[in-house]
């Protein structure tokens, strides 16, 4: 048996979160790169809790999805141009939409394991700046004269250019195996499980107007840090309701009868950065940083997506998380009714009322809507995509402080590539 089987774990603590202002892609942010608005984040982070000082922070995880290829290292660069003391070790992590959970989970681990007492956590995701690949075809020119050995055999091969190898290839939110975005995959699930319009819409103007309500009450205070003119979310529409979303038009499941996804009810490309500050409880005693709360469970998934029951909405890309919180809920003897809080990322209201209805299928009790993004979440503040678990988890762990009681929250992140994150927060 390896020894760190015999190794005592320590509880996990969840001490604060900072991150930018989440904006639309080509908007204030699209000129600022991932390591920028990372830098951003974590700066605002150090300052808050004073990790200015040398060995402050055992490492920094975190990572994004769209990289270009300056962001190899990108965690530790992020480091090195950070007020963290720059021998603080860095490494990236990217899993989709579940990167900024997972690196959370990674943080957590060693924490627990006791090989390291403090960590931050985040990530970051420009739509903005994507990076723009050599055209394929360009590329295996450009490679065959680099290969040649003389200045005739180089010409040669540049001499099989042509207008159409100059075009980019620009990324693409599809999926490889089946070439459907994540918005038409969503639609087969919705269609699958008869997820309504009205439904979608009424969930997505919630959002909204949870978020406005969280912002006035100043529940982002300690949270989110002015960047780049931007002091709150720009996709906030604090005057969404089910009637302005019923006017507008389908965009996705265009290809059967009675589409319902809508601009308004799936979550825009964005752009932003988040990070989350985690320690061991002796750590954190010792700078007089009291836990927001603990990190006490996770649990990830994956579904067929490609050869499973698709149709039947029981393995859409999105539906990891319709598997992972069950088993997570049964490992740790909890029902949802323990929860208090519950946040389900929201790549699309269809998707989040799809999760709903798989855990109903599968057992659990139905989630109290009034315990539910209480605070908003994706549809209002946007989606970059390896930031938003760092948000869920920050957002999710202020909320329970709030309450100033002992209380439990769960957390749910489906991904790209048939993937789903999970974890609980609890405060004693």
């Amino acid at each position: 048996m390896s020894p760190l089987a015999h190794q005592p774990t320590s509880r996990v603590a969840v001490l604060g979160g900072a991150r930018v202002p989440f904006a639309r892609s080509d908007g204030p942010y699209a000129t600022a790169s991932n390591q920028e608005m990372l830098t951003a984040a974590l700066d605002a982070l150090v300052e808050r809790h004073g990790l200015q000082g040398p060995g402050a922070v055992g490492e920094f995880v975190a990572g994004a999805v769209l990289k270009h290829s300056r962001d190899f290292n990108l965690a530790r660069e992020t480091v090195l141009g950070s007020a963290l003391d720059p021998r603080t070790p860095a490494y990236d992590i990217q899993q989709a939409c579940g990167t900024g959970l997972q690196a959370v989970i990674a943080a957590a681990n060693k924490i627990a394991l006791g090989q390291t007492e403090s960590a931050i956590a985040g990530g970051a995701d420009t739509a903005s700046d994507a990076p723009l690949g050599v055209n394929d075809r360009l590329r295996r020119i450009l490679l065959e004269a680099r290969r040649a050995k003389t200045t005739g055999g180089r010409l040669k091969a540049l001499a099989k250019v042509r207008p159409g190898h100059l075009v980019p290839d620009i990324p693409r939110n599809a999926e490889p195996r089946t070439g459907l975005s994540m918005g038409e995959h969503a639609a087969v699930t919705a269609r699958a499980w008869g997820i309504s319009r009205e439904e979608q819409d009424a969930l997505a103007a919630a959002s909204h107007q949870r978020l406005a309500a969280a912002y006035e009450r100043g529940l982002f205070q300690d949270l989110v840090v002015p960047f780049r003119g931007l002091a709150r979310d720009q996709n906030l529409r604090p005057g969404s309701t089910v009637e302005k979303l019923a006017a507008l038009k389908p965009v996705f499941g265009l290809d059967a009868p009675g589409p319902t996804m809508t601009a308004g009810n799936s979550t825009p490309l964005t752009d932003g950065a988040a990070t989350v500050l985690l320690a061991s409880e002796e750590w954190a005693e010792a700078r007089g940083i009291e836990p927001l709360a603990y990190l006490t469970a996770y649990e990830t998934a994956a579904v067929d997506f490609v050869g499973g029951d698709v149709a039947g909405g029981e393995d859409g890309l999105l539906m990891a998380p319709a598997y992972a919180v069950p088993r997570m809920l049964e490992r740790a003897g909890l029902g949802i009714g323990d929860f208090d809080l519950v946040e389900i990322h929201e790549a699309f209201a269809s998707q989040v009322l799809a999760t709903l209805a798989a855990w109903e299928k599968r057992g659990l009790a139905p989630v109290d809507r009034a315990r539910l993004n209480v605070a908003g979440s994706s549809l209002a503040t946007g989606h970059p995509f390896a930031a938003t678990g760092a948000r869920i988890v920050a957002t999710l762990a202020t909320l329970l402080a709030e309450r100033e009681e002992p209380g439990r929250g769960l957390i749910s992140v489906c991904a790209a590539g048939g993937q789903g994150v999970t974890a609980i927060l609890e405060r004693t």
